[in-house]
């Protein structure tokens, strides 16, 4: 997978899905059908300007610089590490967090 090739990534079930933490702070994962991503708020506006991109609301309020992706729009490995970029770009400026 993609985000494996990043050291420090562990799994987690998160959100009714499965999430990929980076350094103990959560980047993306699967819900169903949809990929999470954790872009940050300086890239959320943008995020969702892209196709298939629409607020993550898990608790019925958007939260800031979570994003859904529908399944479909990253099909190609190409979409998915375009995505899996932009969080993994976010999530590593952050401080890691301990065990």
């Amino acid at each position: 997978m993609m985000i494996a090739a990043h050291e420090g990534v562990t799994e987690r079930k998160m959100f009714g899905g499965l999430a990929f933490m980076l350094g103990g702070n959560m980047c993306c994962g699967v819900l169903e059908d949809d990929l999470m991503l954790r872009v940050g708020p300086e890239r959320y506006d943008d995020a969702l300007a892209r196709p298939g991109a629409r607020p993550m609301d898990f608790t019925g309020r958007p939260m800031k610089g979570m994003v859904y992706v529908d399944g479909n729009t990253v099909a190609t490995d190409a979409k998915l590490r375009d995505w899996i970029d932009v969080a993994v770009g976010f999530v590593g400026s952050l401080p890691a967090k301990g065990p």
